[in-house]
C-alpha cells in the first residue's frame, strides 16, 4: 500500500537513485513510480501506441511528466527561456500551463529524467513537492488589476511563505535527481547522521492525500478558492491587507459510481492575520496528517475530515495546534473567476499584458513567440501562469511594450476581446487526458477546442458570443481541469462519451449538477442548442448562463 511504501522508503529516496540509471527498460518499479510524485513526476505511457506495442511484444511506450513548482506562478524571462531550451531538449517541444499555475513537461524518456530535473535546477527552480501526499504548489491570484502592486507583491509574498514553510525537509530529491560524482557521493549521508530521519512536519508517513491551497484576492476568484483543501482569502480595507479569511474541505475528485465520493466546496472557519498565514496553513495540513483516513485513499482528502467530524471540531483542532483562536471572518466579494486580456497598467508604470493560450498548451507559433517576449523581457520582466491555463507577460516597460504588441501580432498570440474569439473561448479549461494520463477515460484536451467551435456556431446565432461561459472538461472524475466548478462541466465516461453538468455559478461558490449521463458530441450539441436560444431570449439582465439554468429549472441548484 501507498502507506507502507511511504515508511519504508527511507524519506522518499526507494531505489530511484538507481532504478532511473537501468538503461533497461523504460520504466521504474512499482514503489518508485508512487515516491517519484512527491519529487514532481508521474510514470506514464502513450496510451495511442499501446495496442501496437503490445502486438510486438514490447513493453510500453513509456515517458515522464515533470511538474514544476512554482508558487503564485511566477516566472522570470531568463527561466522561461530556460523551460523552453528545456522542453525542446528533452520533452515533446510543449509546454503545457497546467490548472494549477505551473507548468508541465511531458514525454521525457527515463534516461533524460535526471538531465531535466538538473535544467529545471540550473535555472533555479525544481519539482519538489508538485505531486505526492504533500503541500503543492500554492496558487494566487495572478490578475494585476484587482489590487495595487505594492499590495499584490505583500500577497504573493505570503504565498511563497506558506508554500517554503509547509515543503518536505527530506535530501531525497537533490540526492537522487541533483548530486553527480563521486566527491558528491561521499558528501551524502543516507538517513542523515543519525539512526532515523524524520520530517519535522510530515512525520515517516507524510499526509494520507495530497494537501491544495490557494490563495484569493477579491472580487477575483480565478484560484477556484472554495475547490481547495485550504484556501485563503484575502480581506483589503482602505488599500492595507488586514489579513485573510481561512477556508477548509473543498476538493472536486470522485469516482464514478461510488456514491461515498463526491465534489465538495470549502467552509470558512475564520480569520488569521497576514503573519499568521503560514502557521494556519501548517495547522490546516497537520490535524489532517492526525485525522485523515489512511486506511482509503478514495477517502482520504480534507473534504472528507471536514465532512466527517464537522467544520467546527475542525476549526478547533486547529486552533489546539495553533496555540490561539481564529478570528470571526469578514465581509468580502467575489465577482469574476476570468482572466484579464489585453493591457493593464500598475501604478509602477509597469505594463502587464494577459494572452490566451489555447487549453494550456505551448506549441507552435505560441511558443515561439512567447520565447521572442522572453528574449526582449530578459532583466526585468517576467511571466505569470494563470489558474485558467492562460498566460500573464509581467513588468514590461513602456519603451519595451510597442516591441512585445509587434510580437503578439506578428505570431497571432490572442489577447483581446476579437482574436480570443468568444467568451466561452476564453473561458474553457481541460486536463491533458488522452495520451499520456492513465486515469483518462475520454479525451479533453484534444477535444474540447473542437466542441467549442462547435458551440460557437450555435453562440453566433444567439447573439451570445461574446458572452462569457464557463466551460470545463476533464477525461476522468479526478477533475484535474476543475469541471464540477463550470457554468457547463464534463466528465468523460468512455471514449467519446461524457457526463454533463449544469448550474455551477460564475464566481466560483455553487457546484454544477449531473444534467445529462453518457452522451456524445452530437447529443451535447442538441441539448445545449436550444438553451442558449432561450438564455438569448429570456435572461435577465447580468444573469450569467449558470444561473439562468437553476432558474429556468434545468437543474437544481446544488446546495
Amino acid at each position: 500500500t501507498d502507506e507502507v511504501i511511504k515508511t519504508e522508503t527511507k524519506q522518499l529516496r526507494g531505489t530511484l537513485k538507481v532504478a532511473l540509471d537501468d538503461i533497461t527498460t523504460g520504466q521504474i518499479p512499482f514503489h518508485d513510480t508512487k515516491l517519484i510524485k512527491s519529487h514532481g513526476s508521474y510514470q506514464q505511457d502513450d496510451r495511442d501506441l499501446r495496442e501496437e506495442r503490445q502486438k510486438l511484444g514490447i513493453e510500453n511506450a513509456f515517458s515522464f511528466m515533470i511538474r514544476v513548482r512554482l508558487p503564485a506562478g511566477y516566472c522570470t524571462a531568463e527561466q522561461w527561456l530556460a523551460m523552453d531550451d528545456t522542453c525542446g531538449r528533452y520533452a515533446n517541444g510543449t509546454l503545457k500551463i497546467t490548472t494549477r499555475q505551473t507548468w508541465q513537461l511531458h514525454g521525457i524518456v527515463k534516461r533524460d529524467v535526471k538531465p531535466t530535473m538538473r535544467a529545471i535546477n540550473r535555472a533555479c527552480m525544481d519539482t519538489l513537492a508538485a505531486c505526492g501526499d504533500v503541500c503543492r504548489n500554492v496558487m494566487c491570484t495572478s490578475n494585476p488589476s484587482v489590487c495595487s502592486r505594492k499590495l499584490m507583491d505583500e500577497i504573493v509574498a505570503y504565498t511563497y511563505a506558506m508554500h517554503d514553510h509547509c515543503l518536505p525537509r527530506s535530501g531525497a530529491y537533490h540526492e537522487i535527481f541533483l548530486m553527480q560524482g563521486e566527491e558528491m557521493a561521499e558528501k551524502v549521508q543516507i538517513l542523515g547522521s543519525t539512526p532515523l530521519e524524520e520530517e519535522p512536519l510530515y512525520g515517516l508517513t507524510y499526509l494520507p492525500r495530497k494537501y491544495k491551497v490557494a490563495v484569493a484576492i477579491p472580487p477575483c476568484n480565478d484560484v477556484d478558492v472554495f475547490a481547495h483543501c485550504c484556501g485563503f482569502i484575502a480581506i483589503i480595507k482602505d488599500d492595507k491587507l488586514q489579513g485573510f479569511n481561512v477556508t477548509v474541505g473543498g476538493g472536486l475528485g470522485f469516482t464514478h459510481n461510488n456514491q461515498k465520493t463526491h465534489p465538495r466546496l470549502a467552509d470558512v472557519i475564520g480569520f488569521c492575520e497576514p503573519q499568521q498565514a503560514k502557521y494556519v496553513c501548517e495547522a490546516v495540513m497537520v490535524v489532517q496528517r492526525d485525522f485523515g483516513d489512511r486506511t482509503n485513499r478514495k477517502h482520504a482528502r480534507v473534504k472528507y475530515t471536514v465532512e466527517d467530524y464537522g467544520p467546527e471540531f475542525y476549526r478547533e483542532e486547529v486552533e489546539k495546534v495553533l496555540g490561539f483562536k481564529l478570528g470571526a471572518a469578514r465581509p468580502y466579494k467575489f465577482e469574476s473567476r476570468g482572466d484579464l486580456y489585453g493591457w493593464a497598467k500598475t501604478e509602477d508604470g509597469l505594463w502587464h499584458c494577459g494572452c490566451l493560450v489555447p487549453i494550456g498548451r505551448v506549441k507552435d507559433d505560441w511558443r515561439v513567440g512567447l520565447r521572442k517576449i522572453a528574449e526582449e523581457l530578459k532583466g526585468g520582466g517576467g511571466f505569470r501562469m494563470t489558474c485558467n491555463q492562460q498566460v500573464l507577460i509581467a513588468d514590461v516597460s513602456e519603451a519595451k511594450k510597442p516591441i512585445i504588441q509587434r510580437i503578439l501580432d506578428e505570431h497571432k498570440i490572442a489577447h483581446t476581446p476579437e482574436t480570443t474569439v468568444s467568451g466561452m473561448r476564453r473561458n474553457m479549461m481541460a486536463c491533458v487526458a488522452l495520451p499520456t494520463c492513465p486515469l483518462a477515460f475520454a479525451e479533453a484536451e484534444r477535444y474540447l477546442p473542437t466542441l467549442v467551435g462547435r458551440l460557437e456556431g450555435v453562440l453566433e446565432r444567439c447573439g451570445l458570443r461574446d458572452r462569457d461561459i464557463v466551460i470545463r472538461m476533464t477525461g476522468c472524475p479526478n477533475s484535474c481541469g476543475r469541471p464540477s466548478m463550470g457554468e457547463i462541466g464534463f466528465i468523460g465516461k468512455a471514449p467519446g462519451t461524457y457526463n454533463m453538468y449544469l448550474g455551477g455559478d460564475f464566481i466560483g461558490k455553487r457546484l454544477n449538477t449531473l444534467f445529462a449521463e453518457s452522451i456524445t458530441e452530437d447529443q451535447i450539441i442538441a441539448l445545449l442548442t436550444p438553451m442558449f436560444g432561450r438564455y438569448a431570449a429570456e435572461r435577465e439582465k447580468g444573469e450569467a448562463f449558470g444561473d439562468f439554468v437553476v432558474r429556468a429549472g434545468y437543474v437544481k441548484p446544488m446546495t
